[in-house]
């Protein structure tokens, strides 16, 4: 039992070390749309079930939920993707802006953003449709923008960084944000990016990349090796062997058979050992049309390729994979590769050449729709850290698998992870209602943890969704934010006798509830400038559209080593004018009928007030 508490303390330390690692992750960014609906009938015109939605979901999917969960473990995300100017884009802002990511996608007029949208009753999944066609190209002038943004938000994270060179993840789906100058560009800029993680549909599209690990699924893996012709094959053990026929059918799918290779498991097939060819295996990628699952649900079909789940019986996959890891590396140029087996877990190999095995829970395919993008996230945040590859291997299985127990897109967070560890999640037990007093101590134990402080300070007097998403924004910015709160008597002199509305107490107390905020403190002057001496903070973060330099306590942030920065707040949100829109309600002594009818509790809040 001793012995498995120090594993657990010794992934938690790594788990600690990768907080704030900067990482940029590009690449083909989607929403995920989940329906909720009920059924108990079936529709008159067809055997098909009526539904009635009860609930509706969004979230960032692809390449965006990669950010998402490389945020939620603690990294640092920053996101560059083309993104359409549509409803379904300003939903995916929405959601990178609440999980924190730093939102440097460009915008694509005419280009829809890529949406998955899957229908649910009863936790089953009933149908997907897919929008957004990777037909769609980028235009130069979107090819353009897309490298602009590139290059900047590399500079950003360097310079947030310290000088630190930045991870890149690169998330390649076959979708056409990563069209070949793209692909150039980062090949050339390779050397700017410490560690490069790459998980795409086409692994042969990244020649040249040399990345640090690559994650892609047996089905990826295997039609790399059949594209490259299989001319490194291990002298021994169980080999892949791909069966296709050298001319497909003219009315319908050929048949490929995925087995084993004379002398493994299925020995029959000696007689076909030289009927191996370069072409489509497993998931069609672009050009090679679209897969469905087939009435019996044991063969996926699509044009020009079948592949039948029961030509593996009795073939474990992880054999395989183990067997042609070296082959995957040398094809791929990387020092690492991943290869996910969906819920049998995944194989890992690195230099020296022995596998790694990890295993996972079974789970409904409803469960574990973006688990690998977890899997993904904290692999390379792992190696990011310069974990050892058994520890990376350890931390990413464990990230999948914690993220699977509900329907809905896999996020895995930080506190999770360390959970599942039996670990604390925080580093003091200290309230998040402090006195000035005890500031001191507690920046000084972050310090000491390597994190960076990150301040703000405002009166906070009725707390809406701007002020959430301004703070939600700046925590991302760092390890921990303290924000300072302006005292009763602080606020009178600066905004009126009739202010504030709510006391400190309670602005103190909402502002401490807020899962972004770490610790708040209230100060009686009308400048933060004492508080800001005290703590020197990495980042000093004021809300509003203007530049840092016209802030007034930028001299002395700079002067004490920190940066500042500007967060503009959510349009048509601000104290004053809720004020204004209470007040006006309260003296409307008839409302008409066609008026929007107040919140009950919002008029005896203002009346109690």
């Amino acid at each position: 039992m001793a012995g498995a508490a120090a594993e657990q303390r010794r992934l938690a330390t790594v788990v600690e070390s990768w907080l704030g690692r900067p990482v940029l992750i590009v690449g083909d960014a989607m929403l995920d749309e989940w329906r909720f609906a009920d059924s108990d009938r079936l529709c008159r015109e067809a055997p098909a079930p009526v539904l009635t939605l009860r609930r509706r979901i969004s979230a960032a999917g692809g390449a965006a939920n990669t950010a998402v969960n490389v945020a939620a473990l603690g990294g640092r995300a920053v996101l560059v993707a083309p993104v359409g100017a549509d409803v379904a884009g300003d939903e995916l802002h929405d959601c990178l802006d609440r999980a924190g990511v730093w939102d440097r996608t460009v915008n694509q007029p005419g280009r829809p953003t890529p949406v998955k949208r899957r229908m649910l009753a009863g936790n089953q999944i009933l149908l997907r449709e897919d929008s957004g066609d990777p037909d769609d190209a980028l235009d130069p002038e979107g090819v353009s923008r897309l490298l602009t943004a590139l290059a900047c938000a590399t500079e950003e994270l360097r310079a947030a960084a310290g000088g630190e060179a930045p991870t890149l993840v690169v998330c390649d789906y076959g979708l056409g944000a990563l069209p070949a100058p793209v692909r150039e560009w980062l090949v050339e800029q390779r050397e700017r990016y410490a560690t490069v993680a790459l998980d795409a549909h086409d692994l042969a599209d990244w020649r040249g990349l040399a990345p640090t690990v690559v994650t892609p699924s047996f089905a990826e893996a295997t039609r790399l090796l059949a594209r490259a012709g299989a001319t490194t094959r291990p002298t021994g053990g169980t080999e892949l062997h791909l069966k296709h026929p050298d001319i497909d059918p003219a009315d319908g799918p050929s048949e490929m058979t995925v087995g084993a290779a004379p002398g493994g498991v299925r020995a029959d097939d000696a007689a076909e050992r030289t009927t191996d060819r370069p072409g489509p295996v497993g998931e069609p990628i672009r050009g090679e049309g679209r897969v469905a699952l087939t009435g019996d649900g044991l063969s996926v079909t699509g044009t020009g390729v079948t592949v039948n789940t029961r030509a593996g019986e009795g073939v474990d996959r992880a054999v395989l994979a183990e067997s042609r890891l070296a082959e995957l590396r040398a094809h791929t140029g990387a020092d690492v590769v991943a290869v996910t087996l969906d819920t049998e877990g995944a194989v890992v190999g690195g230099a020296d050449g022995a596998p790694r095995r990890s295993h996972s829970t079974p789970v409904p395919a409803s469960h574990a729709v973006g688990a690998g993008d977890a899997y993904l996230a904290a692999m390379t945040l792992a190696l990011a850290a310069d974990a050892p590859l058994p520890t990376a291997a350890q931390l990413a299985q464990l990230a999948a698998t914690i993220t699977v127990s509900d329907t809905g897109t896999c996020v895995c967070r930080r506190e999770d992870l360390l959970t599942a560890l039996d670990q604390p999640t925080g580093t003091t037990d200290r309230s998040a209602l402090v006195g000035t007093d005890e500031l001191d101590a507690i920046v000084a134990e972050y310090r000491e943890a390597g994190r960076s402080v990150v301040f703000t300070n405002g009166c906070f007097d009725v707390l809406h969704r701007g002020h959430v998403r301004y703070l939600e924004q700046a925590r991302a910015l760092g390890d921990l934010l303290i924000v300072a709160v302006n005292s009763d008597g602080s606020v009178r002199r600066l905004k009126g006798p009739d202010r504030p509305v709510n006391p400190v107490e309670d602005r103190g107390a909402l502002l401490a509830a807020l899962a972004c905020v770490d610790h708040v403190v209230v100060f009686e002057e009308d400048s933060p400038a004492a508080l800001i001496e005290a703590v020197r903070p990495d980042v000093y973060v004021k809300g509003g559209d203007y530049p840092p330099e016209l802030v007034p306590e930028a001299p002395l942030v700079r002067r004490l080593g920190g940066q500042v920065r500007t967060l503009g707040y959510v349009p048509d949100r601000s104290t004053s004018a809720i004020i204004e829109r209470i007040r006006t309600h309260s003296q409307d002594p008839a409302p008409r009928a066609t008026d929007r009818v107040p919140d009950e509790s919002l008029s005896t809040r203002t009346q109690a007030s």
